[in-house]
């Protein structure tokens, strides 16, 4: 395979910046790069410390922020889990991939929800098999929700699989992981562990585990907590922690909730249990980074750190929401920034400058050909199509050229959320709603919680964006929703 030259590495970087990060391609001549991908489940953009949380603690994530870069605007494609994990594996649009809903739901309203993919096709050359033809060993570790046998991790290219499957939850996270009411939940892979095992520090030890198996050779960790999704479950101890802070706060939980279509949005984190859930995220984060020093490989290891859509404040029962995204709108399930921004932050010892701070906007298809880039591989543009290598960024060039990003959700949600498809470009966002084809437009850099609609005052910016929404969509061959021939209309 040939690898990125001296010429061609200058030549991404731009002539500007080139000199000053040379030190960089060194570095990478030496000896190939290892890549640590921590995703986890429904964390919220404001869920940790360098995210502006008071009431989470996590000091490790907020120290992997200090030593690398913390993104300010980085997206998930997609408001659900499935469709933002395929993009990260494909470097595609979920439109694109028809893995648009989280696989095994379909709610029904005034529209039929488009048809979308029950599984990850097997066609797609996933990042991780990208990788392992460049000799890189590669584990999956958690949760997968991509798809049924014969569609798991290790038909994707990952050589070890432990805990992935078809469900997109965990029957409970504690051992033995399993459910006699409906063992479909049961996490695979994790036998042989102890009564009080919490899954995401056993999930954490199988990782580590990984490492040690593969300390001489390149490797891949694609680690997948399943928290901090529901059922919303923590250790004892950490709970009565987070109790106790939040009776020292004098939080008396009061109604800290707004409405959001027919549904009501916390706007204040103060659940316990959740917290501690966050704690035990945080602990894993620490865990890999003081292994990586000890196995002498932080120095040649980057860490990614992302979430796989918005926080869970959003539900018909506002008690029931774990979790507050203010000041951004909303949060899972939705179009509007508390749906879709993330929690993004990437580590690379030597060559991203320390507690460095990116405001420009990324995505999660953008991960596929970053990491080529950053392992010296070459490009598959006909397969990471809808992605942008953020190299540059990573590097310390400032601004990309413009693009637009592109969202599409024709499909319903328990958050309340309806059928829906957005585009950002620069400061603003546009955000269509299928069922009346009405639109909303947004300055996110003046107004990001997304309150102040400017498509009448701005009907020249809306129809550009509407436009170049609807042009996305047919390029990509987006399915859309139909009419319902059975719905009723509610009287009021």
């Amino acid at each position: 395979m040939r690898k990125i030259t001296r010429r061609k590495f200058v030549k991404i970087l731009g002539t500007g910046a080139a000199a000053s990060m040379l030190p960089a391609f060194e570095i990478l001549k030496k000896k190939k790069l290892n890549f640590v991908f921590i995703l986890i489940d429904d964390m919220g953009w404001r869920d940790a410390g360098c995210y502006g949380s008071s009431f989470y603690e996590t000091p490790n994530i907020d120290r992997l922020a200090r030593e690398g870069m913390r993104f300010t605007d980085a997206y998930a494609a997609a408001p659900v889990c499935s469709p933002t994990r395929a993009s990260i594996l494909t470097g595609k649009y979920p439109a694109r991939l028809k893995i648009t809903n989280w696989i095994g739901g379909n709610p029904v309203g005034k529209l039929k929800p488009a048809a979308y993919l029950p599984f990850l096709p097997r066609e797609e050359v996933t990042i991780a098999e990208a990788l392992k033809e460049a000799d890189y060993a590669t584990g999956f570790f958690g949760k997968w929700h991509l798809g049924y046998q014969p569609f798991y991790p290790e038909y994707q290219g990952f050589d070890i699989n432990i805990g992935g499957h078809e469900a997109g939850h965990p029957a409970s996270y504690f051992y033995p992981y399993k459910s006699l009411e409906n063992p479909y939940f049961d996490v695979p892979g994790l036998e042989n562990g102890e009564p009080g095992e919490y899954l995401t520090d056993r999930l954490t030890d199988e990782a580590i585990r990984f490492m040690d198996q593969n300390k001489n050779k390149p490797f891949f960790l694609y680690l997948c907590h399943y928290a901090v999704h529901m059922p919303i479950q923590a250790k004892e101890m950490l709970i009565k922690k987070y109790k106790e802070k939040l009776s020292a706060s004098g939080s008396k939980n009061a109604a800290y909730f707004v409405a959001e279509h027919n549904c009501q949005a916390r706007i204040i984190q103060d659940n316990p249990v959740y917290a501690a859930m966050i704690q035990s995220v945080d602990e894993s984060v620490g865990k890999i980074m003081e292994h990586l020093k000890k196995m002498k490989l932080e120095k040649n290891t980057a860490i990614i750190f992302m979430s796989d859509n918005g926080g869970l404040s959003t539900l018909p029962h506002a008690d029931r929401s774990p979790t507050a995204n203010t000041p951004l709108r909303a949060g899972k399930g939705w179009l509007y920034e508390g749906g879709i921004r993330e929690p993004m932050i990437i580590k690379w010892p030597g060559v991203i400058k320390p507690n460095t701070v990116c405001s420009e906007p990324v995505i999660s298809n953008d991960f596929y050909p970053t990491i080529l880039q950053m392992a010296r591989l070459p490009l598959r543009p006909e397969q990471h199509k809808d992605g942008v290598s953020i190299l540059p960024l990573l590097l310390g060039k400032k601004k990309f050229k413009p693009r637009a990003l592109y969202w599409h959700y024709p499909h319903y949600h328990g958050s309340g959320s309806r059928p829906s498809g957005a585009i950002r470009l620069g400061d603003y966002k546009l955000i269509q709603w299928f069922e009346d084809n009405s639109v909303e437009l947004y300055n996110l850099n003046e107004d990001i919680g997304e309150r102040i609609d400017l498509s009448k005052k701005m009907p020249e910016k809306t129809e550009q964006l509407r436009k170049m929404l609807e042009e996305w969509r047919y390029e990509v061959g987006a399915l859309m929703p139909t009419e319902n021939p059975d719905w009723v209309e509610e009287s009021e």
